[in-house]
């Protein structure tokens, strides 16, 4: 199955499919309910794109930690995923989003929102 998924990956960014990475976020952290939608990165850096709704811009984001869902978030979201947890914003003006990704677009979420010095102490699993 893993190579199943690994081969579709390559396939989608061998067609150079400009789709982001799928992904579930809650915004802020720790409130509301998880929604579908994906991570887009370009020139103007990341940004969450719901699949409903208007878009979250993630200027300068960093990643503060990584860690796998507890089971009540389990239920919500699936148990396999990890949770990244980033904060974003200049000059005073912020927040904070978890997004939530499969171990395979972990990688490529961390290279989008970088980690900062603060999560350097919890690793992918």
């Amino acid at each position: 199955m893993i190579d199943f998924l690994r081969r579709k990956r390559r396939e989608r960014l061998a067609a150079l499919t400009p789709d982001g990475i799928p992904c579930m976020a809650r915004h802020p952290a720790g409130a509301g309910r998880w929604r579908m939608g994906r991570v887009l990165t370009g020139p103007g850096g990341a940004r969450w794109v719901p699949r409903r709704g208007e878009p979250v811009p993630l200027p300068a984001g960093r990643a503060t930690g990584v860690r796998p869902p507890s089971v009540k978030e389990g239920m919500a979201i699936n148990p396999g995923s990890r949770i990244v947890a980033c904060t974003y914003g200049t000059g005073g003006v912020g927040g904070s989003i978890e997004i939530a990704v499969m171990p395979l677009d972990l990688r490529e979420l961390l290279g989008a929102v970088p980690r900062s010095d603060a999560g350097a102490d919890t690793a992918p699993a």
